[in-house]
């Protein structure tokens, strides 16, 4: 009797042993994921996209060993909604993250992302995915629309934009760099705080050392989470203005402050891939490096270059949209140039594909999966087209190498001013990638067809409460 006991005994423990094996090797089987988005990033501003003076060795080493998306575009080209657009795969006006009169939120905004809404961080979540979210969030300041009720395992960083609470009596930071190339504020004349979770843990933050420590908390989360797998979503406040840097980078560039943040961020993300393959964990990680939004122009030098594209940030032509963009996964993603069209809205159900995930299934997803691509399974894109959104109206539409713009509006006041086009703009962006060669007149049929495109798209649109107008109230005086 005591025998077969023990021999039960024996095989119980071998069974939990085996479970316990199936389990380990099932979750080394999923990928590990790691998103770097910068803020306010051209697509002329890394080394490897062809900026002349700002030094990005772990970037370009990155894109070497990776793939270098050319035609990768964001949501929106303003902060909050193109940031509703990445985490959920769908295009903000359907989220109401979209809005004429508020192009983003603010630090008195009542709305934020809403409950309803699946994130990537909820999926992977569900999957037994460790999660974090690190830096800028800019989806909603109130604790129910915070990373941890998004899915988030924690948070740390800057709930929104690192210009808002400006204290009372400071410079005017448009003026200032307009006389000064260089101007560097100094962190107490903007009140932003630094969440932890849901507490505030440092206000005002101090800017000067944020970069450097987002990148620091990326690399104390893997190292903590090396054993499972995991999805840390690292959102660099920098360099939206105003522009900091910390004292080892402060002067390392040849382009000025901004370059130095952008330098930092490099740094940043040579930490965070020296540490991957430390831990041997750079092989069954997929890292992709990409920005929220193209540069804010207005701010002259504090603002950064889109290269050969035209206009910046807040603007529907290629400089507000098109964003430089890196894959890398050694071993998994053979290196080189992607030509074909990808959009931060494909990267929810590309990770759902390699992680084994089931997307959502009782809404419309904007996005595409794109792992037969980036795993050379295919050489074509499941994306031809791009709709570009601004406020509230669809401007352009992009389908294959052909954009039609029906509205065109310049950045933030300076120009050109909102036009509505009686026969739509058209660009053959492949060949013009500048926007600069309206060939409307000579296609004809090309129009129509885009324009069948986007008013079958626009069909799709379902009205829902706006976020980003919602306000707290008043206080009684």
């Amino acid at each position: 009797m005591k025998k077969s006991i023990h021999s039960l005994f024996v095989l119980l423990i071998f069974g939990v042993l085996q479970l316990g094996f199936v389990a380990r090797v099932h979750a080394a089987d999923k990928p590990n994921f790691v998103i770097i988005f910068a803020d306010d990033l051209g697509y002329g501003d890394l080394g490897c996209f062809g900026n002349p003076t700002i030094r990005t060795p772990n970037l370009d080493r990155m894109a070497a060993e990776g793939q270098r998306w050319t035609s990768f575009y964001v949501g929106a080209s303003v902060c909050t909604p193109s940031r509703a657009a990445l985490m959920t795969g769908r295009l903000p006006i359907r989220t109401g993250m979209m809005s004429a009169r508020n192009r983003v939120l603010f630090p008195d905004s009542e709305g934020g992302l809403p409950s309803s809404e699946i994130t990537i961080a909820d999926l992977l979540k569900g999957q037994g995915y460790a999660t974090a979210a690190v830096g800028k969030w800019h989806l909603g300041y109130q604790p129910r629309y915070l990373p941890t009720a998004h899915g988030f395992d924690t948070y740390w960083g800057v709930p929104y934009s690192n210009d808002m609470d400006p204290e009372p009596g400071s410079p005017n930071y448009a003026k200032m760099v307009a006389q000064d190339a260089n101007y560097a504020a100094k962190f107490e004349q903007f009140n932003v705080p630094i969440l932890h979770d849901t507490d505030v843990a440092e206000r005002p933050a101090n800017q000067n050392t944020l970069t450097g420590r987002y990148s620091d908390k990326a690399v104390e989360f893997i190292r903590a989470h090396r054993d499972q797998p995991f999805f840390i979503y690292l959102a660099h406040n920098m360099p939206h203005i105003p522009l900091f840097a910390s004292e080892d980078y402060r002067g390392h560039s040849r382009r000025g402050l901004f370059g130095d943040a952008v330098e930092e961020i490099d740094a940043g993300v040579g930490k965070i891939l020296a540490t991957l393959k430390e831990l041997n964990l750079d092989k069954n990680t997929l890292v992709i490096f990409t920005s929220d939004n193209g540069p804010w122009l207005p701010f002259k030098t504090h603002g950064g270059s889109a290269g050969l594209l035209r206009q910046g940030k807040g603007t529907t032509f290629e400089g507000g949209m098109r964003e430089p963009t890196i894959f890398w996964w050694p071993g998994r993603i053979a290196p080189g140039v992607q030509m074909e069209l990808g959009t931060t809205m494909d990267i929810l159900p590309t990770f759902c594909a390699l992680s084994g995930t089931q997307p959502p299934q009782d809404r419309i997803l904007d996005g595409y999966d794109l792992s037969p691509v980036l795993l050379g399974k295919t050489d074509k894109s499941p994306r031809d087209t791009v709709y570009y959104w601004r406020e509230e109206k669809l401007f352009a539409v992009r389908q294959g190498p052909w954009k039609a713009h029906f509205i065109t509006q310049g950045c933030y006041g300076i120009g050109p001013k909102r036009v509505v086009h009686e026969v739509p703009e058209l660009y053959q962006v492949e060949n013009d990638p500048s926007e600069k060669y309206n060939v409307a007149e000579f296609h004809p049929d090309i129009v129509t067809r885009l324009k069948a495109v986007a008013e079958r798209h626009i069909a799709t649109i379902k009205p829902v409460p706006n976020q980003l107008d919602l306000r707290k109230p008043a206080a009684k005086k």
